[in-house]
């Protein structure tokens, strides 16, 4: 038993939303002095970028940039930001966070809810200036559109000027459910053209630029998708967001609209990972996220291909202290298996 697991009943009475909005303010006033070294045997080049550690926070829980340096203390190799949008959005009517306790699931239909750029940009200007970018870690940032947009495109490329020289990379995400058509710049043309407007606008500057996929794709879409990003050598894709699918349900919550994340994600997101190292010919970095809890299913990922991981749905039911666990699991796995870094690992099953 942890100490996570006594409190998490007491936790749980609380709604999803508003005990996340807790725990963002709790962080917030940590104030990380720890710096966490790199594990020899798991830093790891990709994209250029020097990871600690290939365990990341996924999107979705930082939104603001509010906690990256407290996340990053909490044994995280590197933390992604977001979504941020140019303006700022309520995002969709609440409720529309929930937990499916039976199904250690989750369901959002937030709608890109965020303060705005100009907001985020002060906070990783002011972490910057403080000297806190010092610490171990990456901080990533992941862009999207405003829902009432008339010309998403031309969001990207505005959210890719502001964020390039602030982040250690940007993720494009045109994979979430819950904005209105958003998914449908996953489409071969829309996508090139979309790429093509974010690279414009990254101009010299060097950040890596990754891509985040839906797992509701076909065949034909995957193989497409990967002829583009080798085509406009993107940094690395990142493989998946939630699904809309609803597989096997338990929950009396299954029914509600949004993606759906956490343990039930976990297969499809395995085999599209699979999907995209086969048509990619693993000429392209891969990150898995999606369903991953612990030390099996982070060493499966990374056995199917993916140099990263990320993690958010599973810290709601395993606690704050599952990133250290995986990282230090996934040491004694390198270990175990007679190699001297997880590179090594990657795509190896």
């Amino acid at each position: 038993m942890t100490p996570y697991s006594l409190l998490r009943p007491l936790i749980f009475r609380i709604p999803a939303e508003p005990a996340h909005r807790l725990t963002i303010r709790a962080l917030g006033l940590s104030q990380p002095s720890t710096q966490n070294a790199p594990t020899p045997n798991l830093a790891q080049r990709i994209a250029g970028i020097t990871f600690p550690n290939p365990v990341g926070m996924a999107p979705g829980f930082d939104k603001n940039a509010e906690v990256p340096d407290a996340m990053l203390a909490m044994g995280f190799g590197a933390v992604e930001v977001g979504t941020v949008t140019p303006l700022p959005q309520e995002g969709n009517p609440k409720p529309r966070l929930f937990r499916l306790v039976e199904d250690r699931a989750v369901i959002n239909r937030m709608g890109f809810n965020n303060e705005g750029a100009q907001a985020v940009t002060n906070r990783l200007i002011r972490r910057r200036e403080t000297g806190q970018h010092g610490l171990p870690g990456v901080v990533g940032v992941n862009i999207g559109a405003n829902k009432d947009s008339a010309d998403r495109i031309a969001d990207y490329a505005q959210m890719t000027r502001l964020m390039a020289p602030l982040a250690s990379y940007l993720t494009v995400n045109i994979s979430s459910p819950n904005t209105p058509g958003l998914r449908a710049l996953q489409d071969e043309g829309a996508l090139s053209a979309l790429l093509d407007a974010v690279i414009e606008a990254r101009g010299n500057m060097s950040v890596p630029i990754f891509l985040k996929l839906a797992p509701d794709l076909e065949p034909s879409d995957i193989d497409a998708i990967c002829r583009i990003a080798l085509e406009k050598r993107l940094a690395a894709l990142i493989v998946s967001n939630t699904t809309i699918t609803r597989p096997n349900l338990r929950s009396p919550h299954a029914g509600e609209a949004g993606g759906l994340s956490g343990a039930p994600l976990r297969d499809l997101a395995l085999q599209r990972l699979r999907d995209f190292r086969k048509a990619s010919g693993g000429a392209i970095p891969l990150v898995g996220v999606g369903g991953i809890a612990t030390v099996e299913d982070a060493w499966t990922r990374i056995r199917a291909g993916a140099s990263l991981i990320q993690i958010y749905s599973a810290m709601v039911y395993e606690g704050p202290g599952l990133a250290k666990r995986l990282v230090a699991g996934l040491e004694r796995k390198v270990r175990e298996a007679g190699m001297t870094s997880i590179a090594e690992a990657v795509g190896s099953e």
